[in-house]
């Protein structure tokens, strides 16, 4: 323990720097008033004295972590130009950590990045910014998209964390790894029927049924906007076909006696799209495209996950 303040190692030396700076933003205050200041926060942790006070400031000896935190607590919020509590409590646990662990104290623990996130505000890479970057998978490889798809967790995360830890126990930091990046590139259990270890989805028909109709939308004002009589043309098409289903049918004409609905159906555009009412796309829908789907594996770009059968085939040159 350094008994000078002219004897400082390096991570002393920048607590103690941080600490003096922070005291003289603060005003100075006298070390007693400082003191004196800490038991009216109620989140303080220590009833530091005026000697310990002045013996952490001054960089006489290096403190406990409890006096540091109670100093900060009480400076961050007598400074002239405010400064965010939660932001320098973190920065000083850091400071203190490294002249108890050397470097290997400065990068911050889990629960430490959940509560101050991992830096970096005044643009400058922090220790934990870079390894965020290493440790997150998506910078090494690319997620299968089928792992992305809402559902419901099968086991905590707690028990995920311990089944893992067990596994590297049993099996190695290395080969773990291996196997989770592994898995998420889409060699999982049950990715044979396109869904994490083979559990159904309750909403997934219903899911792919708007991602598809999402979708066909989405051709619809394509074509549109190169070939301006497709609309009346598809609408020609659909009722010249004879293999059309009954239902479909009376649907059909149900809907086009509605004449405040088709006067939208009319004007639909790809500029006057947003304009008309979902039932007047679901009217377009049905007059351009004859069949969309079945869908395909997770995973596949929608072109491929949703074959489209058009009334009136796209031309070739488009």
């Amino acid at each position: 323990m350094t008994d000078s303040p002219n004897e400082l190692d390096g991570p002393h030396r920048e607590l103690v720097d941080a600490l003096q700076e922070l005291h003289r933003a603060a005003g100075e205050l006298s070390f007693r008033k400082v003191s004196e200041l800490i038991p009216t926060h109620e989140d303080a942790l220590s009833g530091a004295s005026y000697e310990t006070v002045r013996t952490a400031i001054k960089g006489i000896r290096v403190p406990r972590w409890e006096t540091v935190h109670d100093i900060v607590l009480v400076l961050t919020r007598l400074c002239s130009i405010p400064r965010d509590v939660e932001a320098e409590r973190g920065r000083f646990l850091l400071l203190w950590r490294r002249t108890q662990e050397g470097d290997d104290g400065g990068m911050k623990s889990f629960r430490e990045l959940a509560a101050s996130g991992w830096g970096g505000e005044d643009g400058r890479w922090t220790p934990e910014l870079v390894m965020g970057i290493m440790v997150n998978p998506f910078a090494a490889i690319e997620i299968h998209p089928s792992l992305a798809v809402p559902h419901d967790p099968i086991v905590s995360e707690d028990d995920w964390i311990r089944v893992m830890v067990r596994q590297i126990e049993d099996h190695g930091a290395e080969d773990t790894l291996r196997i989770l990046l592994h898995a998420l590139k889409g060699d999982y259990v049950g990715a044979a029927e396109g869904s994490p270890y083979g559990y159904e989805q309750p909403g997934r028909e219903m899911m792919d049924a708007r991602t598809a109709f999402d979708y066909g939308c989405r051709e619809i004002r394509r074509r549109l906007a190169h070939e301006p009589n497709l609309l009346a043309e598809s609408i020609r098409e659909m009722r010249a076909d004879d293999t059309m289903d009954r239902e479909d049918r009376a649907e059909m004409l149900e809907n086009e006696s509605d004449a405040g609905l088709m006067r939208e159906v009319m004007i639909v555009t790809p500029d006057t799209w947003d304009e008309v009412s979902e039932e007047a796309h679901h009217m377009v829908f049905g007059y351009l495209i004859k069949q969309i789907g079945p869908p395909g594996p997770i995973g596949l770009p929608d072109v491929a996950r949703f074959p489209i059968v058009w009334r009136i085939p796209e031309p070739t040159d488009q």
